[in-house]
């Protein structure tokens, strides 16, 4: 298995439809950088928030998930309460080749603000929005910014599995927006 660079993202997304929309170079003037860097893609967040919240004193479960935790927000930016988190989703809508695998890890701007983004796969076949959860790890409201970069895509190529996501028909192929936790 190896690790892909930056000429291969490229001619994965120009001729293949890997990443849409698509952008060939790293931006990084004034905002937290996004696009293709030397071995990754750095995924953007979207202007769609789901904020974490304690008002209803729900229990979270992950097989009986109560949206109403949540309170959905739309705007270029985020506070994150302390000690909680948010979901959105990337900008970029992806296609995983059938013989690729990337991994998603939270940039080092964030991180430095005690502000992580979850390490998450995105297996061989699978396509969508990547839903993404922020977590605030400080005692203080942390923003977060849309339309700027929040995770890297990290892609390795091995042999084709025998069983890809989309063959076993995975609960979150085809996401788009937002998606809560499914059984």
């Amino acid at each position: 298995m190896s690790v892909k660079p930056d000429w291969w993202i490229r001619r994965m997304a120009r001729e293949e439809g890997m990443i849409e929309p698509f952008e060939e170079n790293l931006v990084r003037e004034g905002v937290i950088s996004y696009g293709v860097s030397s071995f990754g893609y750095d995924l953007r967040a979207a202007p769609e928030w789901k904020v974490f919240t304690n008002a209803y004193g729900a229990v979270v479960d992950p097989k009986a998930f109560d949206p109403q935790s949540f309170v959905e927000i739309e705007g270029d930016a985020v506070l994150i309460p302390p000690n909680s988190f948010a979901l959105t989703r990337s900008v970029e809508y992806i296609r995983m080749p059938e013989n690729v695998i990337a991994i998603a890890l939270g940039k080092s701007t964030y991180a430095r603000c005690g502000i992580v983004a979850n390490v998450t796969p995105l297996e061989p076949g699978w396509e969508g929005h990547v839903t993404l959860e922020i977590s605030n790890t400080t005692p203080l409201p942390a923003r977060v910014y849309a339309g700027e970069g929040i995770v890297q895509i990290l892609f390795f190529e091995g042999e084709k599995p025998e069983t890809t996501y989309k063959s076993r028909r995975g609960k979150y192929q085809g996401q788009r927006g937002i998606t809560l936790p499914k059984i």
